[in-house]
């Protein structure tokens, strides 16, 4: 596609109400201009196809262009449509329908009757606003206009001949149509569509690019804990090398050379498994999707520059400050036996304690600012940026908690397994500072983890409290196809059903209200006011909506005032109606009357938009869906969907984003368990004639493995516990914050969901010690006492 024409929405013929038009003549007049090698429209409208339940679904039916290079689809089996009666389905709705070549379908014509349709072929297309969205598409040929009077060309595209740019393609176009319509060049299109595409997963991106930088600070935390015990291990090394010479600038850059060499070593395995999964990935998706589309690595030195710029900088400036204490050893320091951890010992500073006061007050402040404010949508950033203050406040003053934590943790298997416990208890307090950076990722993961479970735990069972409360009907019908109502006789039907108690039907429409204008004006039957529908009622009394009455919802209420008489009106008919109710329900429309007033003013709209049903007494949620099923079986539109299913669908929703987040924190805890054995590890190289001795003692192999084990298991808990505790409480914070009139949160805990988090903590901690114990147990007691 060399250039596209579409309707110019800013030109002063859509302003004064009298758009022009794509049409057939359109299309001849662009194939006759000089340099045109050939032009088609694109068009096409929503044909529903009924699948082989015998139930319709919504879909787009395109129609194929006549010049093969503006064709955007891809043959993939049979062959393009050609006769009325045939049809070509796009490779996803083959799948999902299963549907396949030179079988019979079946389409709702315009009076909703079936027409019989061979599929021919199947077939794949490129990025475009039909390929991006979630609808069946079919392919026709120009007979579609025959099934929808509402299809058109909605884009005209067009070749150059050759020797004939695309701009001068788009000049020649628009000299020849004028202002009324926008032409642009196939690369304008294409960079659109890319947008396009680009702001429909802009939300993702910022999703995952949030957990990025939650794992990437879980590495960095990672990556300072290691080198301060590295650097505290080679007290001895890093003093013989100012004892020969070496200058505090030049010990300082050979720690932060080797974390330059880390970080450039990481990223480039970074680079690789990224572009790697990246792969998989599309595959996986063109498979779920039924896709042939080929995997596509677009790389770019941006890309490529960030990846080394990340990986680098952040080793490189989390080793700083180990970079800096290794300065400060004394050349003395060669002659003495080395410590454990020299100075890592001691709890924490007066500045880390002044810091971590100033950060707990920090947060408690933003998160009293916002709690006071009375919008949720407002009160959510100053709260939810508080509550991470706070955490950042708990972790740096994690030394000072970690003692008391470890000693009441450590009672318990201290007293069920003895020595071996007691010495990992005392190991795992011996260095607080060091315990509190190793478990300080962990609480962050789990942390956020617990916070985001609990709030969308309790969100779940408000917003099902209100599906109960705001539609207490078991069961609604609505149509899967927005331009084809459910039909009249449908209410009837379902009357006549043993297991219903009542029906009621409801229909919309757009109305003119003379004090607030164009409203959706619901028309529903008067037995469901009040029962199956209840909405929040502001003032008046919805039990008086009947004949010549109308209830209004409090945002379309306008200037009118409860008693009031309001001309109601659509271009068909109009009625003075008596206000004498105004609720609040953002899920009803903007008014409510009875089916008799809304027939009187909207005498053409025929059908329904949704029926409403109630099930008698002891009939359970799976007969009354049999029950509905068989009795709306011969209506292709209608969808059954019941309160349960509602609750089910929303239930559903918030599960899929709450295992992705689980899946990517679960990324941030990983990283955050290989610090654990990292520390673990490096401790046991540090405590190898302290392993020698025990074991000459009496220790054995498997009790100083059990013992490694369990000072890993007693991290692991710690840091678990302290996040399941920091996010229960930071949850209810926030679930304060967002809780309005509208809807009320409470606080709901996910027991087994928290109980399954710590159980993975402690199964998770006893993976990291395997191999540092294995290392402890196979060092034999003589080569360790010969340790310096």
């Amino acid at each position: 596609m060399d250039a596209s024409v579409t309707v110019n929405q800013d030109s002063a013929a859509i302003r004064s109400n009298n758009p022009p038009k794509l049409t057939q003549d359109a299309v001849d007049t662009i194939r006759r201009i000089p340099g045109v090698a050939g032009a088609d429209g694109r068009g096409g409208g929503t044909l529903p196809l009924i699948k082989s339940n015998g139930k319709a679904v919504q879909a787009f039916a395109s129609t194929i262009e006549t010049t093969p290079q503006l064709q955007e689809f891809d043959l993939v089996e049979g062959a393009y449509p050609k006769a009325d009666n045939e049809i070509a389905l796009d490779v996803r709705t083959a799948k999902s329908t299963g549907i396949g070549v030179g079988q019979k379908v079946s389409v709702l014509g315009q009076t909703d009757q079936p027409v019989p349709l061979t599929v021919v072929g199947t077939y794949s297309q490129g990025s475009n606003a039909l390929s991006l969205s979630d609808q069946q598409v079919l392919l026709t040929p120009s007979g579609i206009s025959k099934l929808d009077k509402q299809s058109g060309v909605y884009q005209v595209v067009a070749a150059a001949a050759p020797g004939v740019s695309q701009q001068q393609l788009v000049d020649r176009i628009s000299a020849q149509l004028g202002a009324d319509y926008k032409v642009q060049t196939g690369d304008a299109i294409t960079q659109e569509t890319l947008q396009h595409a680009g702001r429909g997963t802009g939300g993702l991106t910022n999703f995952m690019l949030i957990f990025a930088l939650i794992s990437l600070v879980v590495a960095a935390m990672v990556i300072y804990n290691t080198f301060t015990i590295l650097v505290a291990q080679r007290t001895r090394e890093l003093a013989l090398l100012r004892c020969i010479g070496a200058e505090r600038h030049q010990v300082f850059g050979s720690v932060l050379l080797e974390a330059f060499v880390m970080g450039l070593i990481a990223s480039v395995l970074g680079l690789g498994v990224g572009i790697g999964l990246a792969a998989v990935l599309q595959k996986a998706v063109a498979w779920f999707d039924g896709s042939t589309a080929a995997v596509s690595l677009p790389m770019s030195g941006t890309v490529v520059i960030a990846a080394f710029a990340i990986g680098v900088v952040v080793t490189v400036a989390s080793a700083g400050l180990p970079a800096l204490r290794a300065t400060k050893v004394a050349p003395l320091a060669a002659l003495r036996s080395q410590p454990d951890s020299h100075d890592e010992v001691r709890r924490t500073g007066v500045l880390r304690t002044v810091s971590a006061v100033l950060l707990l007050l920090a947060g408690a402040g933003l998160i009293g600012l916002g709690m006071n404010l009375k919008d949720p949508d407002s009160a959510l950033f100053p709260v939810g940026g508080g509550t991470m203050v706070m955490l950042l406040g708990v972790i740096v003053l994690g030394p000072l908690i970690v003692g008391p934590i470890n000693k009441v943790l450590g009672a318990v298997p201290s007293l069920l397994f003895g020595v071996p416990a007691k010495l990992a208890t005392a190991n795992a307090g011996r260095n607080p500072r060091r315990t509190a950076a190793t478990t300080a990722a962990l609480v962050i993961g789990v942390t956020i983890v617990t916070m985001v479970t609990v709030v969308a735990t309790s969100g779940k069972q408000a917003a099902g409290a209100e599906v109960d409360k705001r539609f207490p009907a078991d069961f609604t019908v609505a149509s899967s196809v927005y331009d084809h109502p459910l039909p009249a006789t449908l209410p009837g039907q379902l009357k006549s059903v043993p297991q219903i108690a009542q029906v009621a039907a409801t229909t919309q429409t757009v109305m003119t209200v003379a004090q607030s204008g164009d409203q959706g004006i619901q028309g529903i039957d008067k037995s469901a006011i009040g029962t199956m529908v209840n909405p929040k009622l502001v003032s008046g009394d919805l039990s008086q909506v009947g004949p010549g009455t109308i209830a209004l919802n409090k945002s379309a209420v306008g200037t009118a005032k409860l008693g009031d008489q309001l001309l109601v009106s659509t271009p068909d008919a109009n009625k003075m109606l008596k206000l004498v109710a105004i609720y609040d329900a953002n899920e009803l429309g903007d008014g409510l009357v009875t089916l008799d007033t809304f027939a009187a003013i909207a005498p053409k709209v025929i059908g329904y938009t949704q029926v409403l049903v109630k099930m008698k007494p002891g009939v359970s949620v799976g007969d009354g869906q049999n029950a509905m099923d068989k009795a709306t079986a011969n209506v292709a539109v209608a969808e059954v969907n019941s309160a349960a299913a509602t609750k089910e669908q929303l239930n559903a929703q918030i599960d899929s984003l709450l295992a992705l987040m689980w899946a990517l924190i679960g990324l941030a805890v990983v990283i955050a368990l290989f610090g654990i054995a990292n520390t673990l590890g490096l401790s046991v190289l540090e405590r190898t004639r302290e392993s020698a001795l025990l074991r000459a003692l009496g220790l054995t192999k498997g009790q100083l493995r059990f013992m490694l084990v369990i000072e890993s298991v007693l991290m692991g808990v710690m840091g678990a516990l302290m996040g399941v505790v920091l996010g229960g409480a930071f949850a209810w914070v926030l679930i304060q914050a967002i809780s309005s009139p509208d809807l009320q949160l409470g606080l709901a805990i996910p027991g087994g969901q928290l109980g399954v988090l710590l159980l993975a903590a402690i199964l998770a901690a006893v993976v990291a010690a395997l191999m540092p114990a294995r290392r402890a147990a196979r060092t034999s007691i003589v080569a360790g006492m010969a340790e310096a």
